[in-house]
């Protein structure tokens, strides 16, 4: 199985080889003579992470027409960079699932019945992809990383106070948000500076997961206090939201991150704790979310309402648009109508319940076969499978080597299943709030890749060996 597993996720890929038949990977470096003579390349990679930081600071409290020219910068920063790159930075697996996934969508879009409207999706994927494949390359520096995931976790903590204080003072709704049948109809639901609730909780969940790393990478007690606060205020704006998906992706994040320090201190624990450590702890926090659930009134009726099936408006809602949705891939099952919100509007009112209007298909896996068909939903599951195996192998390196940048890998692995999980059943993923936040998560599960060398059979697993290739 875990052979198997190694050649779907690519792990044994031989990209050096790959590179040197790429006439693609030859324009690398064409203009490196210039980075060598230019005072202002010497500090590239500081200049990207000022870029990535600003894109990181402005995006949740700007307009998605200028968080689109933040991305445009970033791409062109990219492009001259590349070009005059003179160290010929290897491309990883997840790279090349990544460009595979592009290829589709160019192909998704050349079908499409609505090609200037997919054109336009397609357009905003390719920024999002070269943020991400910036931010891979920065990501590469701990000092970088460091930096870079601190002022994420700051602005974090200004949106979450800001919602938090909503919470407290009270705040009318920009939109009907809960069910006006419900008994909490009239409830808050904050949304900070991002104006919607499911938008603000799906973006706290990265922030959560970064928090958690902060308390064990940040080695002062005053950096660590800190942290805790992050986490603390960052958890509770996450609850007032009172986003259902987003709750249920905290619980799966916070169990990933839990399971993945159980592996990192395995070796350090005494032989009860390590059988019967990590029961005991998902055993608490289920105890402690059940008595939650029976004596807190709201979190109760919230938490019901989520097996209340159509009696729910919100789930009511959300199965009619699914139902258009399945229409639409049924007349475009295999390359889909192209990518983009834009390319959704103009074909879904065809398909569309009366009083069902809706900007996305409410779920990421069904938006994405919408867009791209059952091929790219299928390059994207290999992308997804990929890039957990690449971490989780780059986790074991990191374990063994006791280096703390592992940290914030973990975050990067537990804020993704998080929010994969909200995204079965909404799309705010693909807002540029967040859709930022999941490349930059993306980047440093790729940002730590290292080839290894994969036995032929699933007997000589364990003797699974890294390449030497230093980190910067």
């Amino acid at each position: 199985m875990f052979y198997l597993l190694s050649k779907l996720s690519l792990t044994d890929w031989q990209i050096k080889s790959w590179q040197k038949s790429s006439y693609l990977y030859k324009l690398i470096g064409l203009l490196a003579s210039w980075h060598s003579s230019s005072w202002l390349l010497q500090w590239s990679e500081a200049i990207g992470a000022l870029l990535i930081s600003t894109v990181l600071i402005f995006t949740p409290f700007v307009s998605t027409s200028l968080a689109g020219l933040l991305l445009v910068a970033v791409a062109g920063y990219w492009a001259m960079t590349t070009l005059a790159d003179s160290k010929k930075i290897a491309a990883t697996p997840i790279h090349f699932l990544v460009a595979l996934y592009w290829f589709i969508a160019v192909f998704a879009v050349a079908v499409s019945s609505v090609k200037k409207a997919a054109l336009d999706g397609l357009i905003k994927l390719t920024l999002y992809l070269l943020f991400f494949v910036l931010s891979a390359r920065i990501l590469r520096s701990p000092r970088l990383t460091n930096w870079i995931t601190t002022i994420l976790m700051l602005i974090s903590l200004v949106i979450s106070a800001y919602g938090v204080r909503q919470q407290i003072i009270g705040v009318e709704p920009l939109a009907t948000w809960n069910d006006p049948t419900s008994v909490l109809a009239q409830a808050t639901r904050v949304y900070s500076y991002l104006d919607n609730p499911n938008l603000l909780a799906g973006y706290l969940l990265a922030a959560i997961a970064l928090s958690i790393a902060a308390i064990f990478v940040w080695k002062r007690w005053l950096p660590k206090i800190l942290a805790v606060t992050m986490l603390v205020v960052n958890l509770s704006c996450l609850y007032f939201t009172g986003c259902r998906g987003a709750w249920m992706g905290c619980l799966v994040l916070i169990a990933v991150f839990l399971l993945l320090l159980r592996y990192w201190w395995y070796s350090y624990l005494p032989s009860w704790a390590q059988m019967y450590l990590l029961q005991l702890v998902f055993g608490g926090i289920g105890a402690v979310l059940l008595v939650a659930i029976l004596f807190v009134e709201p979190l109760r009726i919230r938490v019901f309402s989520i097996f209340a099936g159509r009696e729910d408006s919100s789930n009511n809602y959300r199965i009619n648009v699914w139902e258009a949705v399945y229409k639409m891939i049924a007349d475009r099952p295999f390359l889909g109508i192209g990518p983009g919100n834009e390319a959704f509007n103009k074909i879904y009112p065809l398909h569309m319940k009366d009083k069902y209007s809706a900007l996305s298909a409410y779920s990421i896996y069904l938006e994405t076969i919408v867009e791209t068909g059952f091929i790219g939903f299928a390059c994207f599951l290999w992308l997804l499978t990929t890039t957990f195996t690449q971490g989780v192998q780059q986790f074991f390196r990191l374990r063994d080597l006791e280096n703390k940048q592992g940290f914030w890998l973990m975050a990067a692995l537990a804020g993704m299943a998080g929010m994969l999980v909200h995204g079965f059943v909404d799309t705010v993923w693909y807002r540029p709030e967040i859709n930022t936040l999941w490349w930059l998560l993306m980047a440093i599960v790729a940002s730590h890749y290292q080839p290894v060398t994969v036995p032929n059979n699933d007997s000589d697993y364990s003797k699974i060996s890294f390449a030497s290739q230093s980190r910067d």
